[in-house]
Parts: structure tokens; sequence; C-alpha cells
């Protein structure tokens, strides 16, 4: 068992939400399903809790209610090996949701993902500053990362 397992709070929809996830990262599985019971504060039946895991960390989804939505000071960080895994999690995870800058996106939920690729982190480390600052500069144009063009940069600085 992982010591920190993120809890993620729905209105109603934190089964639909933790399949969809599952159905997104390949390495992933859902778990056990808990309900609410007789005198709960939602109906009687309802989902309560969801358990799953992504690419081997393990999640909660809470069905709470409307009362917390998701904002953007919380967000789940993809580490990307390629352009292509960029570009099918980009796609996949703001179906329904919100394309933002820098890499960052809301899912239909309102959830906060950041699809970055790997080889950015080690542009942006680059001891010459006029590199690094080159990257930062095409990344903050960006929508969706594109390898090419952050390297593109990098070379060109």
């Amino acid at each position: 068992m992982h010591k920190i397992t993120p809890c993620l709070w729905f209105d109603r929809e934190a089964e639909e939400a933790a399949r969809f996830y599952c159905g997104t990262f390949f390495r992933s599985s859902m778990g056990r399903i808990s309900h609410y019971g007789p005198g709960a504060p939602m109906p009687e039946g309802t989902v309560l809790m969801v358990a799953f895991e992504l690419e081997g960390q393990p999640f909660q989804a809470l069905n709470g209610g409307p009362q917390f939505p998701f904002t953007p000071a919380i967000s789940l960080s993809v580490d990307c090996q390629s352009q292509d895994e960029v570009d099918r999690l980009w796609a996949r995870l703001s179906e329904g949701g919100r394309a933002d800058r820098c890499g960052w996106l809301q899912d239909r939920w309102g959830l906060s993902w950041q699809i970055v690729p790997r080889v950015l982190l080690h542009l942006l480390h680059d001891p010459n500053p006029r590199k690094s600052q080159a990257v930062m500069q095409a990344m903050l144009r960006m929508g969706k990362l594109d390898i090419a063009d952050l390297q593109r940069a990098h070379a060109l600085a």
C-alpha cells in the first residue's frame, strides 16, 4: 500500500471519471467501489468511493456533492516519453474540457492536468541561460507542448 493516495472529490461522477481515467492510461485498473447506505447524505446505493490506479499510482474518487469543485490550484502532472504520448493524452483528457496554456488542460470534470514531455525539463535546465530562456519563451506561447518546437528554440538560441 502507498503511504499517500490522492482523493479526488466529485459531485456524483466518481465512478464515471475513474473509468474514463483508467481507459486513458495504459497501466491502470479499477479497484473497490463502495456505496452510500441508509441515512447517508446521498441516496442509498449511490457510489460513495472508487479506488483505482493509474500508472502504478493509487487514487480514490469520492462522490461528495457539489460543495468543492476542482480548481487549478492542484493539478496532476504526467511525464510523457514522446510527442505521440503528449498528443494522445492531450486529446483524450481535454475531451469535453478545456485546453489551457503551457501544457495545462482541464478535463470534463474540471480537474487540471499538466501533459509534459520529459525532454522539457532537460531543455529548461540547460546551463546556458540563453538556451533555457528560449525554451521557456517557446513554451509560454504553446497550449499543447510540441517537442520539436521546444528543441528548435533550444537549438537556435
